[in-house]
């Protein structure tokens, strides 16, 4: 009888659970709402900048990409050190430094200290998004609604990526940018100590105790966790690419500015909801049919991108930015089915810096493609080449399955 009820204990979640649970998601998505919003106002400030500095293109582009790239090349070190100093540690202290990073660059005199002050906020952002996704998918076991967590903190991610641009955007219109970015480096501070209040103590989750779920072994799923990363770099370099053409795909079409900016806009809400709807369709139909569904569909909208009016085009972009944007939640939902529990850190790790680093090197490859062959070709290009991602799929799947692909 004894054992019988230590069965049940063991089977049973206790209360406690559902409140880690809850702590650990709204911790993630809290971390990646205020990293994602503090990386992209990076874009509302290049253009005070210039003025303010005199600088040139090649010097906003060495800003913009000392961020990226430091954000990029240390997250993989960010989560080896989180094994020796602690995971919370590491994630709080990231998002401090990107706090203090903002308070440097609001008081930098020239682009020196301004340099140095954004690279230390992508040093700090290094942390955020290894971290948190393995945080989460701890505390969301495989079948317990990891997929659907995963889902909720990417769309975090894009809620900051739309809020915090937008309400320094209206606070510079009564504060100088020295205040607004001195306020946002405040902001990360205050994150900072949320976060070291919210996230709870690391400890194997109860789900753990019960027999759990396959564990990923053997070379079949290090094959599919290396089609992952390929599907990843390959889908992501696709968007950076396809973001930076959509501008001028507009202008040829006769956008002004304003419409540029609700073009945008709408790409945006629809990948927002995009990634968390698409995460919840993964878990229903499976992975690959996901992502079979989500990248042949944006294959097909972007050369209707080309083809259609302004006015057809406008009305489609929601449609496309839910199934551009929403792939990324599907593969992010599968790297915890590939790696064990000890190794998720890393696998996210490497997942992120693929991803981002392909999207960094997007614009640049694409865009001397468009110098050869003209916005509409390069753009058909991106089409054809994301279609590369289908077969890829496959063999993650295979490795999903336990199969040889």
């Amino acid at each position: 009888m004894t054992d019988l009820n230590n069965e049940i204990s063991l089977h049973a979640s206790p209360p406690a659970d559902a409140s880690v649970r809850r702590r650990s998601l709204v911790a993630a998505c809290g971390a990646h709402a205020v990293h994602d919003g503090l990386t992209d106002l990076i874009y509302v400030l290049l253009p005070i900048w210039q003025v303010q500095f005199g600088m040139s293109y090649a010097q906003i582009g060495l800003l913009r990409g000392a961020y990226s790239g430091m954000m990029a090349g240390f997250q993989l070190l960010a989560s080896r050190a989180a094994q020796r100093w602690g995971r919370a540690r590491m994630l709080v202290g990231g998002t401090a430094l990107a706090g203090v990073a903002y308070l440097f660059a609001g008081q930098a005199g020239g682009l020196s200290v301004l340099l140095l002050a954004l690279m230390l906020g992508g040093l700090g952002a290094s942390t955020q998004h290894p971290l948190a996704s393995s945080m989460v998918s701890d505390t969301f076991e495989a079948g317990g609604g990891v997929k659907e967590a995963l889902s909720h903190y990417n769309f975090a991610g894009d809620l900051g990526k739309m809020l915090i641009p937008a309400l320094v955007g209206v606070l510079l219109t009564v504060v100088s940018w020295r205040v607004g970015v001195t306020l946002m480096g405040v902001l990360g501070l205050v994150a900072a100590g949320v976060l070291w209040w919210l996230i709870p103590a690391r400890r194997a989750p109860a789900s753990r105790l019960e027999k759990s779920p396959r564990t990923p072994t053997g070379s079949d799923s290090v094959s599919g966790l290396r089609a992952l990363l390929l599907t990843g770099v390959l889908d992501s370099a696709i968007r950076m690419g396809f973001l930076t053409f959509l501008p001028f795909l507009l202008t040829n079409k006769g956008a002004g500015p304003a419409s540029i900016g609700l073009a945008l806009a709408l790409l945006f809400v629809g990948g927002a909801f995009g990634k968390l709807l698409c995460g919840y369709l993964g878990v229903r139909i499976g992975m690959m049919k996901t992502v079979w569904l989500t990248e042949s569909t944006t294959a097909l909208l972007i050369v209707l991108a080309v083809e259609l009016p302004l006015t057809g085009m406008m009305v489609m972009l929601p449609l496309l930015g839910l199934v551009l944007n929403g792939t990324s939640s599907v593969l992010y939902g599968a790297v915890p089915d590939l790696t064990s529990v000890h190794k998720r850190e890393h696998a996210f790790a490497l997942f992120y810096t693929g991803t981002i680093g392909g999207g960094a090197l997007a614009p640049v490859l694409f865009g001397r493609l468009g110098d050869v062959t003209g916005i509409p070709y390069a753009v058909m290009t991106l089409a054809a080449i994301l279609l590369l991602t289908l077969p890829l799929s496959w063999c993650v799947q295979k490795g999903l399955d336990r199969s040889p692909c």
